[in-house]
């Protein structure tokens, strides 16, 4: 079996799509001599590319999460400066403070959802530590990591302009 990239493929496919017409202009770029295949994917790279799937979707939650709990407390009065850090530092002191303006099934209904937040950060970090113990067994991850990362002239480390 031999994978074609549908890119590759699209020069060749004549009018609307339907599966007569793609299987058609599949046959007709299989045929070329020049044509390019890419390697099928091993278990292990499924079972990673899954991982990571996994992972950025769980970040994706996460990140929804704190918008939602940011967005209930701005209706209540009650902001943070940027970022997750400020938020999640002060959560315990808002769930338990009775001078905030939360009522009772607001101060229950936040508990949740910071319960479900601290349960994502615990996902996230297992995902991200089998990710990277898998990169440390690996060979490819390990020669990746060997080559020196290049800054454009005029940047910082940081990828920043200072003139």
């Amino acid at each position: 079996m031999r994978l074609i990239p549908a890119q590759f493929v699209k020069p060749y496919v004549k009018s609307n799509k339907n599966d007569f017409l793609d299987a058609e202009a599949i046959a007709e770029a299989v045929a070329r001599q020049n044509m390019r295949f890419v390697p099928i994917k091993t278990e292990d790279q499924l079972d990673l590319q899954a991982l990571h799937r996994v992972r950025d979707r769980l970040v994706h939650r996460r990140t929804a999460i704190i918008n939602q709990i940011r967005g209930f407390l701005l209706e209540r009065g009650v902001s943070f400066a940027k970022g997750p850090a400020n938020l999640r530092n002060r959560m315990p002191a808002i769930l338990e403070d009775a001078e905030q303006n939360l009522s009772p099934r607001m101060r229950t209904l936040l508990a949740r959802v910071w319960q479900e937040w601290k349960q994502l950060e615990i996902d996230i970090a297992d995902a991200s530590d089998e990710i990277e113990r898998i990169s440390n067994e690996d060979a490819g991850c390990k020669r990746l990591r060997q080559i020196p990362r290049s800054r454009p002239s005029g940047l910082d480390r940081h990828g920043c302009s200072h003139r």
